[in-house]
């Protein structure tokens, strides 16, 4: 079909949609008929997809709705590659010429002979490029990660091997595809890899991240489970609520078998290797029932990666007996680099590299400390249109530089300790990576949503602090409600307030002290007065991927926050200039 339509050899085909069958089809038929396979965030505003599209010269546009299809309306008269307009999700409102809906494309198909398709396909080659991976751009322009058919078959066999996947001959694995696929990790969990294992792929609600998920995931019972830490987070706050909820007898188990869980699963950590009587109870009594409620009492890998992820969220999964594991990686390297496994990890590492990739730190400091480098069959061949780019992340010897710093322990694992880029650097010279700081006061604080250190090139440190409240399941956007956990805490505080505004308005005595006590403890703990958070202020909303402070992965879009909030940011440094 997409022969027909004129695709043209490394021309892109982009898809812009949640999770789906077409979605997968589309992407595997771009490749195999000779295109770029290119998927573009549903998030994405028209301008973003027409640097996309424009960028891989997109012949063929693939979206799921009218809501999609109205962007590029917007912007396709500035396409000159464009040919055609697909629609798959549902009917289209209204005809026009080169739109077709996913019937009517897949009868083009019908008139291509298959000797013709079988010499393109033939004519491929493993080093050439055949997906784009658009990186989310939390710094300038998005940049297309151009993946080779070698980059993908080989890490996805060379990562199943090394989770140990069983082959669907053996035992049918089962995933559930929600992540947003224009991401390397759903992309390389759910399509490539699943096509090497014979992997059973289930496909959520569009709105799985609003809250359906849960639903999906107790109706499939997945084998393997992928989320980024905001899923996990958002699992975790859920549980609470409902555990806070509990009768006391009921509260008091629960708090005894948890305790029993994480005990039991550090010691075996460290090779203990015994089964003690208590777990044994309590996992009849409640971690089974845990599972089964989330839907993973078939999952024996549940993982986590594409962003930093909390300790304490670690320890609360691991005192249910639901070990969740860290994996590394990037787009420029087709996705994971390190991997934790059920037997070998440890908290808060990645893991170690997968058979077949190496890792270089370097130039590290006396910690051991320093840039994490990559090499092998998965590093990509470089970005779209833009060399020099390219020159700065591959160095001459053939190592990506991630931009991620981290350092290995006596064991071989990965621990990953800032990103270079992140780092404070202060007035005075020293270099603060902040997501310790950060993590540090959620923990300390846990009304807290998020938490963004500031100091840059500034004589201190200051924070800007979010709060957790009630969010619109339509369009993710944060309401002024505060969480119900949060109310309740703030009663045990002595505050009344049920919104966000109300606190920031009178300045609730109460929630302003226990943030700043929070924020002393952690000043207490600091390494050097440099670390010290001098100042902070409460912001009338989270952050959101709405709001832009977020990427696709939920990741802390810094560049972003500190354009957005730079009159805040600058209120804490010109009320010092005054006081001099």
């Amino acid at each position: 079909s997409c022969l027909q339509l004129g695709l043209e050899r490394f021309h892109g085909v982009c898809i812009l949609g949640f999770n789906s069958a077409e979605w997968f089809i589309a992407d595997i038929g771009a490749i195999l008929a000779g295109g770029f396979a290119v998927g573009v965030y549903t998030t994405n505003s028209p301008e973003a997809c027409y640097y996309v599209a424009e960028d891989c010269n997109a012949n063929i546009l693939v979206v799921e709705n009218d809501k999609q299809l109205q962007k590029i309306l917007q912007i396709h008269y500035r396409l000159p590659y464009l040919k055609a307009i697909v629609q798959y999700g549902e009917e289209i409102k209204e005809k026009r010429p080169d739109l077709y809906s996913w019937k009517e494309f897949l009868d083009l198909g019908k008139d291509i002979p298959d000797l013709q398709l079988r010499e393109i396909i033939e004519s491929q080659k493993p080093n050439q490029c055949c997906t784009l991976i658009y990186t989310s751009g939390t710094t300038g322009q998005p940049k297309g990660v151009m993946l080779s058919h070698d980059n993908l078959t080989w890490t996805a066999a060379a990562a199943g091997r090394f989770l140990m996947l069983t082959d669907a001959k053996e035992q049918q694995e089962v995933v559930v595809s929600y992540l947003p696929l224009s991401h390397i990790a759903a992309q390389m969990c759910d399509i490539w890899t699943a096509m090497t294992y014979g992997v059973q792929v289930f496909f959520a609600q569009p709105d799985a991240l609003k809250g359906s998920l849960i639903d999906t995931m107790r109706e499939v019972r997945p084998t393997a489970f992928l989320g980024v830490p905001r899923v996990w987070e958002k699992m975790e706050e859920k549980m609470k609520s409902i555990g806070a909820k509990s009768c006391a007898l009921r509260r008091k188990v629960a708090s005894w078998a948890k305790g029993v869980g994480l005990q039991t699963n550090l010691k075996w950590m460290t090779g203990y290797s015994e089964t003690p009587v208590n777990f044994r109870i309590a996992r009849y009594l409640v971690y089974n029932r845990v599972r089964e409620a989330l839907g993973l009492d078939r999952c024996t890998r549940c993982y986590t990666g594409a962003a930093p992820i909390s300790r304490e969220t670690l320890e609360f999964f691991l005192s249910l007996n639901i070990p969740v594991l860290e994996l590394y990686g990037m787009s420029e390297s087709s996705g994971p680099h390190t991997m934790s496994l059920p037997h070998a990890f440890k908290l808060t590492s990645c893991g170690k590299e997968i058979s077949g990739c190496r890792t270089l730190i370097h130039k590290p400091d006396e910690d051991g400390v320093g840039e994490i480098c990559f090499s092998g069959r998965h590093i990509f061949m470089g970005y779209l249109n833009m060399e020099e780019k390219t020159r700065e992340a591959i160095d001459e010897e053939g190592w990506l530089h991630s931009g991620d710093l981290g350092k290995h322990d006596k064991d071989g694992f990965l621990f990953i300790t800032g990103r270079i880029k992140e780092l404070i650097i202060t007035a005075g010279g020293e270099n603060i990576p902040p997501v310790p700081i950060e993590d540090a006061v959620k923990d300390a604080l846990p009304i807290i949503s998020n938490a963004m250190l500031v100091g840059d090139r500034a004589k201190f440190l200051a924070m800007l602090l979010t709060l957790k409240c009630k969010v619109n399941r339509e369009t993710g956007e944060p309401k002024d409600d505060l969480t119900p956990e949060v109310i309740k805490y703030c009663r045990k505080l002595g505050s009344q307030a049920t919104k966000v505004s109300e606190i920031i308005r009178n300045q609730d005595k109460a929630v302003y002290g226990a943030i700043q006590k929070a924020i002393t403890a952690v000043n207490e703990k600091a390494v050097s007065n440099a670390q010290k958070i001098q100042k902070w202020t409460l912001l009338e909303k989270d952050f959101s991927l709405i709001g832009g402070e977020l990427g696709p992965t939920m990741k802390l879009r810094r560049p972003a926050v500190a354009k957005k909030y730079k009159a805040e940011i600058d209120q804490f440094y010109t009320e010092v200039e005054r006081e001099a």
